[in-house]
């Protein structure tokens, strides 16, 4: 293993001579890096992490003191293949989080995109695909083969059973759990809970145009809150607003959903 003079090892680390650490790479009291680990430029290990496994780092990330990246799924099926972590630039990991690898019956990678935050007691399962600027507040939990897309809120104590998927931008409130797919752009909350509107907050802090936050409002109104079957909803919606992206991108998740959507709360202020 080659070290670059801008890189820091402290002398209580152990590092496999068999890793591969980039230039500034910065590693804490008492780590441990495997020796299939990769780890990419001006990224930070803290203190007493584990990162073994085929495990990829990008740059610019930061581990505090704990964290355990790459270890083995906990899928009693998994027989010890040649699975992979991959986690993108610039995220931060904050303490005792646990990420795991993929299994060989899954697509035998988990990936965490670029520019994530997993807060303090996060657990990221074996073959969850996380997309870019997802947030997992304290304590949030996601089971096997969990797909969140890109700037999706997950609030803390949260629990998402496996094979679910997570629209982007969509808010799940605190202590929720599901067994469902949440859509795109809404809020969540509750145990087995239900839709509260669109993720408005978000959207707006995002830089989505009024006209676009009009026209999801509209088709949330047609898809959820009309005695109409969903399929025939999401027709009427296609043909009228079909033409905006986002729309479009609303009503394809929900369609395509295998696991089911959660049905919208009747009390209470939905945008």
């Amino acid at each position: 293993m080659r070290i670059d003079k801008k890189t820091y090892i402290h002398p209580t680390a152990i590092v496999s001579p068999d890793s591969k650490i980039a230039p500034g790479v910065k590693i804490g009291p008492y780590a441990i890096i495997g020796p299939e680990v990769e780890i990419g430029m001006e990224t930070e290990i803290g203190p007493h992490s584990v990162i073994e496994g085929n495990t990829c780092l990008g740059k610019n990330i930061k581990v505090f003191q704990f964290a355990s990246i790459g270890a083995p799924p906990q899928d009693l099926k998994y027989a010890g293949g040649p699975t992979r972590l991959e986690i993108g630039d610039r995220t931060i990991i904050r303490e005792f989080v646990t990420v795991h690898r993929g299994t060989e019956a899954g697509c035998g990678v988990t990936r965490v995109g670029r520019q994530c935050l997993l807060m303090a007691y996060c657990h990221v399962a074996h073959d969850c695909q996380l997309g870019e600027g997802v947030i997992m507040s304290n304590g949030a939990t996601l089971g096997g083969h969990v797909e969140i897309e890109e700037h999706a809120v997950i609030g803390g104590l949260s629990a998402i059973h496996q094979f679910c998927r997570i629209g982007a931008y969509a808010f799940l409130g605190g202590m929720s759990g599901t067994n469902k797919d949440i859509p795109p752009f809404v809020k969540y909350w509750g145990q087995r809970g239900n839709l509260y509107g669109l993720n408005l907050i978000g959207l707006r802090r995002q830089g989505f145009s009024r006209e676009v936050i009009e026209a999801l409002k509209e088709a949330y109104r047609m898809i959820f809150k009309r005695n109409d079957m969903l399929r025939d909803a999401i027709d009427t919606v296609e043909s009228r607003l079909g033409d905006i992206p986002e729309v479009r991108r609303f009503t394809e998740f929900i369609r395509s959903s295998k696991r089911g959507v959660p049905m919208a709360s009747k009390n209470g202020e939905d945008f």
